[in-house]
């Protein structure tokens, strides 16, 4: 007999907002729930149920405090080396050549092992308080942006035998960031962990692969999923202004990328883009560019003045939940904004899976997309159709985004066909059985 219900607690630094983390855990829980078990939540912020949630705010990967060990473990500064050096001058006529930027302070490392300790303090709160028996840790023992919390979720497991799903979304080793750094050791004891009450979940098959000849460790994979076994909402009234309040005019094209400004999402494609295909059109961009800085952001503006095609950047009439802004006008949720877009440019030359590609299947949206690893390797040979590029924007691309536009019938069925395939291969019954049998395997039943 299978237990009808079970205390589940989700880890990571952050459940709140729309990245990708964040989505893809409240789709688990959701799944999860509806299998009758209840859901708890530790993060450093948390926007879920304050009474299942237990906040601790140094577990946010830019709180001040994490943020300072960030920038000394990763930047590949002589700063830090200098630090390193200045802590024990006794060591001064030993240090060679040899000694480089790869050596970190001993107060870093003195501190990662104070907040692990308490973080780990803070684990066992949790997991007294909400009564748990498994954990599911969602990539925070996969990219190291909290290093103390990743190695306090390793010790804590390792004392406790705690039966844990960890949910991989980005590998450090993905990231070109992480390749210089003075913490090599963290990474290997925990991002990720090798322990044997873990079962490790990645989101694509390329993963699977390296984590296997990385580690020597087998993962399954569950990718993203929406549901599409349900239809979205149909537009209302409050959406029939999304086109003008847009900044759309009768008779132009709306493109739209439904990202954030970062410099993985290509954005420059899709200018290139609009300025080739000569069309009336505006591209309208749904997010801020978020946790990365804002020099990308402006490379973009000043490319998009360059070529002389307009970019409107409407994070702020587009978020999480209708309403006003403070000037008047009318927030918009991306489910409001998606069914009114000609086209939806998502030209990423990295993604761990493809949120945005699965939203614009379903919404019934023409989409642009780059040939990027995981989409020609998990998405592009399950058949669905879209127009694509291998890297730069082509002739043929412009000529089939023409004829895509020009063609609204032919589009309207690559659609249709589109969200049947992703009802067949990413939707909540697909993530509800291989959710059921994971869980069956971490707790020693059939089902």
């Amino acid at each position: 007999m299978t237990p009808s219900s079970r205390h589940i607690g989700f880890i990571s630094t952050r459940f709140a907002g729309t990245d990708g983390v964040s989505l893809e855990t409240a789709k688990w829980a959701t799944v999860l729930e509806r299998l009758g078990h209840k859901c708890f939540y530790f993060a450093g912020e948390c926007d879920r149920n304050g009474d299942h949630s237990h906040v601790v705010p140094e577990a946010f990967y830019r709180h001040p405090e994490i943020d300072k060990l960030n920038q000394q473990a990763y930047s590949g500064s002589w700063t830090v080396t200098k630090e390193a050096r200045a802590a024990h001058p006794e060591m001064t006529k030993l240090q060679k050549d040899f000694f480089s930027i790869y050596v970190r302070p001993p107060a870093m490392t003195r501190r990662v092992n104070e907040l692990k300790e308490y973080f780990k303090e803070e684990l066992y709160k949790f997991a007294h308080r909400f009564e748990l028996e498994i954990l599911i840790i969602e990539n925070a023992v996969t990219i190291p942006l909290n290093l103390p919390l990743g190695l306090a979720l390793t010790e804590f497991i390792a004392e406790t035998g705690y039966p844990t799903i960890a949910h991989h979304h980005d590998f450090h080793w993905e990231r070109q960031r992480f390749q210089v750094n003075c913490v090599g050791d963290y990474l290997a004891a925990a991002f990720p962990p090798t322990l044997p009450s873990i079962r490790h979940v990645v989101i694509n098959t390329i993963q699977a692969q390296q984590i296997a000849s990385r580690y020597g460790v087998t993962a399954r994979v569950i990718p993203n999923v929406m549901d599409f076994d349900s239809l979205p909402p149909a537009p209302d009234s409050y959406t029939e202004t999304v086109r003008p309040d847009l900044g759309i005019e009768p008779g132009e094209y709306f493109f739209l990328q439904p990202t954030r400004v970062i410099q993985r999402k290509g954005i420059e494609h899709a200018i290139e883009l609009m300025r080739r295909l000569d069309l009336p059109a505006k591209l309208i961009i749904s997010h801020a560019s978020g946790d990365e800085g804002t020099d990308y952001e402006h490379r973009v503006r000043e490319y998009a003045s360059l070529l002389n095609v307009t970019v409107r950047f409407e994070s702020d009439q587009v978020q999480d939940a209708r309403g006003m802004t403070r000037d008047g006008r009318k927030i918009y949720t991306l489910g409001d904004v998606y069914p009114f877009a000609d086209l939806v440019t998502y030209p990423s030359s990295i993604e761990g899976f493809g949120n945005a590609f699965l939203e614009a299947v379903y919404y019934r949206r023409l989409i642009l997309v780059n040939n990027y690893s995981i989409y020609e390797v998990d998405i592009k040979p399950k058949g669905f159709h879209t127009v694509w590029f291998d890297g730069f924007i082509s002739t043929s691309t412009l000529e089939a985004v023409r004829h895509a536009l020009k063609h609204p019938e032919q589009t309207q069925e690559w659609t249709e066909m589109n969200y049947q395939l992703a009802r067949r291969y990413f939707s909540y019954t697909v993530l509800e059985r291989r959710l059921e049998s994971i869980v069956a395997d971490c707790l020693g039943y059939q089902v």
